[in-house]
């Protein structure tokens, strides 16, 4: 029987049956291996959700800090069906954790069948050597000096996307409600269409793409209970991910459209390097490794996985973070006024060189890193272990029979988890003003134990090890270009009192103004006169 004519008893027996086969194979893949430590952590709320109703997607950075400071800053958690993983919100944990991705804890099942089908073997997927060479093939591309190069292309997308506030404005003074969201998307796309691959989308002209159209799809709402299910059992039964539900058709017509995009700019790139290609940018490189006869060669499978992968990238992130820039600065209209003063002050007439933004303009800095840290794009990461370790802690924990140990030990098949988004707010690493935007705490001296925490600055929001963000310097100088030419320029506020800002899942969680349907942020926009 087809999948899409299944029943809702149908799929619960089908998943009664998966959990049954499921726990078998896991129980005899553990015969042999070292028991995972008994860790102390909350009692699971119910065999079928576990712990997951608890932390829900706006409430999980205090009931995990909670959590934290009960249990010791290494706990385990209960998840669906009866299922657990280990939470690690240690620096040392979490520092060692990282240093092992791609070898020793690696993508679980359902994250390598929802990369694969959505976005390809490429990067994202890839693990072990694999991911190494993978990587080393890209580099380049991600340079100070290739990004330097690249610099204009983000403050292009931004003035066009000025022209065309300033035509909506030219005679409504009073100001005009703009869904900053949609903007602060076709800003990204277009940025990572010409910057990435030489290819212009066309979002800040009027025009529409596929792409683009794939995208705002994901933005709309499908909120039910049988994708809720799908949603939430998904991790423990990946063949879920193939169902054909309205959510993974959408990103099936994703998946295609970033394809046929990719098939265009890498045809007619391969014709143009016959009379020389720039190799430093992205599409530049991925030839290059296709056409390598080294260990660095990409196969055509993978080279389309990269490009469908860098332009998630590229569009997603880029447009979450300038959105939540926008939201805080209009919840701290004083920030805002200070942000624009400083940019106004040093560049009245013109823009920033690549080497300005990145290290001269230190509230502007601030004000991104800040952003960063209070809604990272990604906010945790989940790994399998593929082999036992013993991981090293910062200090000493309790264990579930009452030992006190520096080192806990993991056995191959556990489920382990970095909370991004609580140590990026931990108080007990970044003060009792944690969760706050609070941009001064950047220029001030150091406080708190945040320097044990690995990573950018501190921060786990491009994660950390050889996995860590390879675009973390191409979406730096994006988000800082893009920020400083609209603040310049405009002034943002509510519409009325300050509503209530909600997480809308898409590909990745984007924020919302209660109410609206779909990831909509409406503000209202005045000129800077």
């Amino acid at each position: 029987m087809p999948l899409s004519q299944l029943g809702t008893t149908d799929v619960l027996y089908l998943l009664g049956g998966a959990w049954t086969v499921s726990y078998i194979v896991s129980r005899l893949l553990r015969r042999g291996s070292s028991a995972t430590t008994p860790l102390l952590g909350p009692p699971s709320q119910s065999w079928l959700l576990g712990n997951r109703a608890l932390a829900g997607v706006d409430n999980e950075v205090p009931i995990y800090e909670q959590w934290a400071n009960q249990y010791g800053r290494v706990f385990q958690i209960g998840g669906p069906l009866g299922s657990s993983r280990v939470v690690l919100c240690d620096p040392k944990a979490i520092a060692h954790f990282y240093s092992k991705e791609t070898f020793t804890y690696v993508q679980t099942a359902f994250a390598k069948i929802f990369i694969g089908t959505f976005f390809g073997r490429g990067l994202l997927m890839a693990e072990g050597e694999s991911h190494r060479r993978q990587r080393k093939a890209l580099t380049p591309a991600f340079s100070n000096a290739a990004i330097r190069k690249l610099t204009n292309v983000f403050f292009d997308s931004a003035y066009k996307c000025k022209a065309i506030w300033d035509g909506m404005l030219e005679s409504h003074p009073e100001g005009v409600v703009i869904n900053v969201q949609q903007w602060m998307n076709n800003i990204a796309l277009d940025s990572i269409g010409i910057a990435g691959f030489s290819h212009n989308f066309g979002q800040l002209d009027g025009k529409t793409s596929d792409v683009a159209n794939a995208f705002n799809s994901l933005g709309g709402d499908d909120r039910n209970i049988f994708t809720a299910f799908i949603f939430l059992l998904s991790p423990y039964f990946p063949f879920l991910a193939t169902l054909p539900t309205k959510r993974n058709r959408v990103m099936r017509k994703l998946r295609q459209s970033l394809s046929n995009i990719s098939d265009e700019l890498l045809e007619r790139t391969r014709k143009e390097s016959q009379g020389g290609v720039e190799e430093k940018s992205i599409i530049g490189l991925l030839i290059k490794a296709e056409n390598a006869k080294t260990d660095l060669t990409l196969t055509q499978e993978e080279v389309l996985a990269q490009m469908n992968v860098l332009l998630l990238a590229g569009y997603e992130t880029t447009s979450i973070s300038l959105t939540w820039a926008l939201i805080e600065l209009c919840r701290f209209p004083e920030q805002q006024r200070k942000l624009r003063d400083e940019l106004l002050s040093q560049f009245p007439s013109s823009d920033p060189t690549w080497d300005q933004l990145m290290t001269t303009i230190p509230y502007l800095d601030a004000v991104v890193h800040e952003t960063l840290r209070m809604h990272p794009p990604l906010v945790t990461t989940t790994r399998k272990a593929a082999e036992d370790d013993v991981v090293p802690l910062s200090a000493p924990i309790v264990t579930r029979d009452g030992q006190t140990v520096s080192s806990i030990s993991v056995a191959k098949g556990t489920t382990v988890s970095a909370p991004i988004h609580l140590m990026n707010q931990a108080e007990w690493l970044w003060g009792p003003n944690a969760r706050e935007f609070y941009p001064e705490r950047w220029l001030e001296p150091n406080f708190g134990e945040k320097n044990d925490v690995q990573g950018h600055r501190h921060l786990l929001s491009f994660v950390d090890g050889p996995r860590t963000c390879l675009g973390k310097n191409f979406a730096l100088a994006e988000f800082k270009a893009a920020l400083s030419v609209i603040i310049r320029n405009f002034t943002f506020e509510f519409e009325g009192p300050e509503p209530k800002i909600e997480k809308h899942i898409s590909i990745l969680p984007r924020p919302k103004i209660a109410g609206q349907d779909g990831a909509k942020v409406p503000l209202r926009v005045r000129r800077v006169e």
